[in-house]
């Protein structure tokens, strides 16, 4: 079987496509001799030779350009799924998703992820650049996960939504050539034109339950939302080009991929409810799956996973077990982590190797099960595969516990990033002018300032190394952002 990274997609900028570009979509399949198409994990559109549910497809070479996408290039993860159904930003509008998505005109060689941090359904931190929307209206927040760093670092400023493009591009050319995010900032600074704004206010993400995203609906007065999702993730051609048919009927103009290997259709009339019910009739489509099964990612064409979450699935269903909230992944070597919980299977032993043994795995959860958090604990190690739904149901028992503790202590039921992941140290300082901080850990390698030197050790003739502003005019870090 191919390796996932080996197998042809299709990036769907932003996980936003039209009706018109999904039957483009399945044309191109269908002259492959596929029968159906596969959602990846950053809401592109994959084509392979997987086998499931008894079904082999053996797609003839791809070799048209439109077919196969570049591999150096990576697709925009957006929350646009979510708008207008889920809470979110009050001024993040769908709108302006798809505003910014236009305004990239060059193909990413970097993951960026843009993103709502008052929702649930998309991830905030998987991508290498992750945008993030602040309460201050068109000023984003900006995270890095950049090759060869050190964890996950945060841009200085909010970044203005008609810069993203431009910033992002800049960080793509320029992040080789520097060590710290401060030296980014310069370089960016002096490259691009940007219409930046001191951060004032630390991320702050508050915990969301995992939403419900599948069926029928309501969606203000007079629409519907359709979510739609397949446990094999083996969507039928016919079903799609009927269901894109009825989408141009509705005058519906977009349709929207998940990173849960679905999709969503928003603004469905209310007269129209009839006809698309007709239509998952037809075709015999069931859009009442459990919560159960919605809240797994699982590794595209691994049929071992598969395997591994109905078992799961089936000793969660047969115990009555509640799972709303949370997530799950099982974890391969390709996958990101973006789940309150994740079952990984162990490596096996050198000294074994060439010997036939049964799999054994670990597991591990979320700090409070909120996956934003980044930091995972380990639960258990080196367990056997019937061990595992007895675990994973102590687990959904200590989630529920301590849920009505976090949600009555504020402090418990939110995150500041900043503070989970890279410390704000009362030391740094920030240029009044330009906004260039001086950060102790890393000193100023521009003016011969080594790291670990506080700003009140500097010499008093010490001037910014962008503008050139005098240190009387620096402000202290902790004065700007609160603690």
């Amino acid at each position: 079987m191919a390796s996932i990274i080996d197998l042809p997609r299709m990036l769907i900028k932003g996980g936003v496509l039209s009706p018109s570009e999904l039957k483009q979509v399945i044309t191109m399949a269908e002259s492959k001799g596929l029968k159906s198409i596969h959602f990846g994990s950053r809401q592109d559109i994959i084509f392979s030779n997987v086998e499931t549910e008894g079904e082999t497809q053996t797609p003839s070479p791809a070799t048209d350009q439109d077919f196969i996408t570049d591999k150096e290039n990576k697709n925009i993860v957006s929350s646009y799924v979510s708008s207008d159904i889920f809470a979110g930003m009050s001024w993040l509008k769908g709108s302006t998703y798809l505003y910014i998505l236009e305004t990239f005109h060059y193909d990413p060689k970097m993951e960026v992820n843009i993103t709502d941090p008052r929702q649930q359904l998309v991830p905030l931190f998987t991508g290498q650049l992750n945008f993030i929307a602040s309460e201050e209206e068109d000023y984003w927040y900006l995270y890095l996960r950049l090759p060869n760093w050190e964890g996950i670092q945060n841009y200085p400023v909010l970044i203005y939504t008609w810069d993203i493009a431009k910033i992002a591009e800049t960080i793509e050319s320029v992040h080789k050539e520097v060590n710290s995010v401060n030296e980014l900032f310069e370089e960016v600074s002096n490259e691009v034109e940007t219409n930046n704004r001191t951060i004032s206010k630390l991320l702050n993400v508050p915990f969301n339950a995992f939403p419900y995203y599948e069926g029928m609906n309501r969606m203000g007065v007079d629409k519907y939302w359709l979510g739609l999702y397949w446990r094999n993730n083996c969507y039928d051609l016919k079903f799609l080009k009927a269901m894109a048919d009825l989408c141009l009927e509705c005058k519906i103009g977009k349709i929207c991929l998940t990173p849960w290997k679905s999709f969503i259709i928003k603004g469905i009339p209310k007269e129209s409810k009839i006809a698309w019910e007709k239509l998952l009739g037809k075709f015999g489509i069931n859009v009442r799956h459990s919560s159960l099964e919605l809240n797994w990612h699982l590794p595209l064409a691994d049929k071992e996973a598969l395997d591994l979450k109905k078992y799961i699935v089936r000793n969660f269903d047969q115990n009555d077990i509640s799972t709303y909230g949370l997530t799950f992944s099982i974890k391969n070597s390709y996958n990101v982590d973006f789940t309150s919980i994740v079952i990984q299977k162990d490596p096996v032993p050198s000294i074994v190797k060439d010997f036939e043994i049964r799999p054994t795995y670990s597991v591990l959860y979320c700090e409070n099960f909120n996956p934003n958090r980044l930091k995972y604990i380990t639960y258990a190690q080196d367990v056997d595969k019937i061990e595992l739904p007895g675990l994973l149901m102590e687990l959904s028992q200590l989630y529920f516990e301590q849920l009505g503790e976090t949600e009555s202590k504020t402090s418990e039921n939110s995150i500041t990033i900043e503070k989970a992941h890279t410390p704000v140290n009362i030391d740094n300082y920030q240029c009044s002018a330009c906004l260039t901080i001086y950060d102790s850990r890393y000193g100023d390698d521009f003016n011969g300032i080594a790291a670990g030197i506080p700003f009140e050790q500097l010499p008093e003739n010490y001037c910014c190394p962008v503008c050139e502003t005098e240190k009387n005019n620096f402000t202290k870090m902790e004065e700007l952002i609160g603690s």
